[in-house]
């Protein structure tokens, strides 16, 4: 599995690498999107909502708004 690009601007044309903060979305070979963001897991599971679940490998990844109102351009429509 390799990625073959970044969805929206850089870490760094967003000035979002101080404190180890870096998020990002990452498109990978097979179509899926990988999320570099901070696992706020424990955070957040309680809060779900009632139709939304998570299986024991995943995780609750935050990332900026502005992080993915970079990407939205970049975003498949399909």
């Amino acid at each position: 599995m390799r990625f073959t690009r970044r969805l929206g601007t850089t870490p760094a044309q967003r000035r979002s690498l101080s404190n180890g903060t870096c998020p990002d979305i990452l498109e990978l070979d097979d179509g899926r999107f990988a999320v570099i963001g901070t696992d706020m897991t424990r955070e957040l599971e309680a809060a779900l909502p009632v139709d939304a679940g998570r299986a024991p490998d995943e995780r609750i990844v935050v990332i900026t708004r502005e992080t993915l109102v970079a990407a939205k351009r970049d975003i498949p429509e399909a």
